[in-house]
């Protein structure tokens, strides 16, 4: 598809709780303790993954978020040493930054970084790579033979950035890792085989991947690590997949939408009309306003710009998509979005069909991740339970971590970066807690928990500002880019 069009995002964030306008260099080095390990062994960790691992946020790599990282955040706890191919700020370009609080108004920063430590001459110890598939980790060593690239057709250049094979030829993830000798790892992979989907709406050129292709690539890659730990006594840590529906890039916009005041909800004979998976014309779905605020539809950060459309003669969508013409059967006439002729595009929608698809697929995954860590005596922390906790408790005032209340709605809620997809500084901390949980438990270590309160929030601002016709911009380049 080609994102060549203007964003226009008509949400307003009232209050919020992260920003910080901090250089990262200020900030206080972390308070020195004496931790007891048990019977892991830090000196030397590695993490396997993908963006989420390697610290993405809001649209890019950057220091001053993956210094934040979760294993960083863990090894800072154990006192160990831990590479990261760190890019200087704003990173690879693409940073989305807040230009506004009031409108709220995002600008897309495409200045670029330099990578810091490109020369290093070993493998990482952070391997994440954003956009990584499990198949990545067992098969992927550059750019063009990734997942992406392979079925695709998109090249991925963050596995050249990470796995520097031109230079160190050392393989995949998996053989980087196993070569650092490593006395502990982590594990954290399979969000992408189901994220892809639920971003796109479900028009990805892919369903989720099988659940018994997952199972047979998880498994090499779990007897890979395990076939290792035998040989050296390491230990292993697994996290499972959280629900890809719950996150802000899904529950957003939708929920904004059921409670526009301009809606006449009750002069609408059909409600919110949408294109169903497959259509390309006129829409069959319909959704109330009842299905968009409890979350049975959901409609991606992608549609935002479009959902201030709502109700216009207006034919937007097919402009800045580069449709050469109007599909059969549409009349930009009709008010978009509230008329079979005129719908909203299925790109931007998630109906209950599709979410259903995604939330099987997470529940298939988690389930082989699950038996598979008890095989092979690998710790498994429950990410997924963590995040459907955080989410439940938005409805009774949010999560108090350290004094801070969390949330998992857009921006305000703590948890989420600029992209909605990627966990903020404070919640790398959390999961960096979440991970030593569960060391602490397995291993019998006695390792302090991260001060969630001295991570600074990870907003950030730059001095433009942009408007059009009073409503917040999102640059066109946004998602254009964004890797998951």
């Amino acid at each position: 598809m080609n994102n060549k069009m203007k964003m226009l995002f008509t949400l307003l964030l009232l209050t919020f709780v992260v920003i910080s306008c901090d250089d990262y260099t200020e900030l206080d080095p972390p308070i020195t303790q004496t931790v007891e390990t048990g019977s892991a062994n830090f000196s030397k960790m590695v993490t396997i993954g993908n963006s989420i691992t390697a610290g993405y946020q809001s649209g890019t790599i950057y220091q001053s978020g993956q210094m934040y990282s979760y294993g960083n955040l863990i090894a800072q706890q154990v006192g160990v040493n831990f590479e990261i191919p760190y890019v200087s700020d704003p990173g690879l370009g693409g940073r989305m930054e807040v230009e506004s609080l009031a409108p709220f108004t995002i600008y897309y920063n495409n200045s670029r970084g330099s990578l810091l430590n490109a020369t290093y001459p070993a493998p990482y110890n952070n391997l994440g790579v954003p956009g990584a598939l499990t198949y990545d980790v067992l098969f992927a060593t550059n750019s063009t033979n990734c997942a992406s690239a392979l079925f695709a057709n998109t090249p991925n250049p963050y596995f050249d950035v990470v796995l520097r094979n031109s230079v160190l030829n050392k393989g995949t993830q998996l053989q980087q890792a196993i070569s650092l000798n490593p006395t502990f790892i982590t594990l954290w992979i399979g969000n992408n085989d189901v994220l892809g989907y639920a971003t796109s709406g479900g028009t990805a050129p892919s369903a989720p991947t099988d659940a018994a292709q997952f199972g047979q690539i998880y498994g090499g890659i779990s007897q890979g690590l395990a076939q290792y730990a035998t040989l050296s006594g390491a230990k292993v840590v697994v996290a499972n997949i959280p629900s890809v529906t719950a996150i802000p890039f899904f529950t957003t916009v939708g929920s904004q939408i059921a409670i526009n005041p301009s809606i006449p909800w009750t002069n609408l004979p059909l409600g919110f009309v949408y294109q169903k998976a497959g259509e390309t014309g006129i829409g069959n779905g319909s959704a109330t306003q009842q299905n968009l605020a409890s979350g049975q539809i959901l409609v991606t950060l992608r549609g935002s710009s479009y959902a201030a459309l709502l109700g216009q003669s207006t034919g937007k969508f097919y402009k800045d998509f580069g449709f050469p013409g109007l599909p059969a059967g549409i009349d930009t006439t009709k008010p978009f979005g509230f008329h079979p002729q005129n719908p909203f595009p299925n790109a931007f929608v998630l109906d209950a069909d599709e979410i259903t698809i995604a939330n099987n697929a997470v529940t298939a995954f988690n389930g082989t991740i699950a038996s598979l860590a008890a095989t092979f005596g690998f710790g498994l922390v429950d990410i997924n339970g963590v995040f459907n906790q955080f989410r439940a408790n938005d409805f009774t005032g949010g999560t108090n971590i350290d004094g801070i209340t969390f949330k998992t709605t857009y921006v305000s809620g703590g948890l989420f970066s600029l992209d909605g997809v990627h966990p903020s500084n404070q919640a790398h901390g959390i999961v960096a807690n979440e991970f030593i949980k569960v060391i602490n438990a397995k291993y019998g270590a006695k390792i302090p928990l991260v001060d969630v309160a001295r991570i600074p929030g990870s907003i950030y601002f730059t001095s433009k500002i942009s408007y059009n016709q009073g409503y917040p911009v999102i640059p066109n380049e946004v998602f254009d880019h964004l890797l998951f």
